[in-house]
């Protein structure tokens, strides 16, 4: 294990709870980070994802907000509403463009990079990454029917590893999650069954500017 390897985790939020849901488990988000941090030294944690600004409550924002004071880059912008031609209101919420800039902007800096996601719009991306001479591993499943990461998409990357076989590394225990949703007293903020923290606990191996907080991208 080559501990001078720079990584950078490109985190594809929607994706990766649909893999993992699929898988029957959760992501201890707080276990993945220390996980690639003892693979090497970890230039950032990216996680994507789109919001809908108008919702008096957003079940994703307390993650959010979790994820953006413990050591990850968090990605955000307004989902777009729209009506289809049958006239059914349809959401979109694609991150695939924020995440490919931000990773080939880093690709100078980084020795590998680590993307958690199946989609295949990301083919070319890996393949542009590698033109940089960035090894790519690829993180989704091939253990559901259907696999949820395409085929394209796997055979392009220099490395595939099935979230499944992750579930020991990343993946938050049951028993902790059950414990904390019976428990009586206490009704702190939770986030899959683990306390919000509300003080920065930014780790020392992320480095980013002081007082930056969720970043957020306007549709474009």
């Amino acid at each position: 294990m080559n501990q001078t390897e720079r990584i950078a985790l490109f985190i594809d939020g929607a994706n990766l709870y649909a893999t993992s849901k699929t898988l029957g488990f959760d992501i201890d988000y707080r276990r993945l980070l220390k996980e690639y941090n003892t693979r090497g030294y970890l230039v950032r944690a990216f996680y994507y994802t789109a919001l809908i600004e108008d919702q008096e409550y957003s079940s994703i924002r307390p993650l959010i907000d979790w994820l953006d004071y413990n050591g990850y880059s968090v990605v955000t912008k307004p989902v777009k509403e729209f009506t289809d031609a049958m006239g059914r209101r349809k959401v979109k919420g694609n991150m695939d463009i924020e995440l490919a800039i931000d990773a080939m902007e880093l690709a100078p800096f980084i020795d590998h990079m680590v993307l958690f996601s199946g989609d295949g719009d990301f083919r070319s991306l890996v393949e542009a990454m590698q033109r940089k001479g960035v090894r790519v591993t690829v993180i989704s499943t091939v253990a559901t029917q259907p696999p949820m990461v395409a085929d394209d998409l796997r055979r392009q990357a220099d490395i595939f590893l099935d979230l499944a076989d992750l579930q020991g590394k990343i993946g938050r225990d049951p028993g902790e999650r059950t414990q904390r949703e019976l428990r009586p007293e206490g009704r702190e903020p939770r986030v899959e069954g683990r306390p919000v923290e509300t003080r920065p606990a930014m780790p020392s191996f992320i480095e980013r500017p002081a007082g930056t907080r969720v970043k957020e991208r306007d549709e474009g």
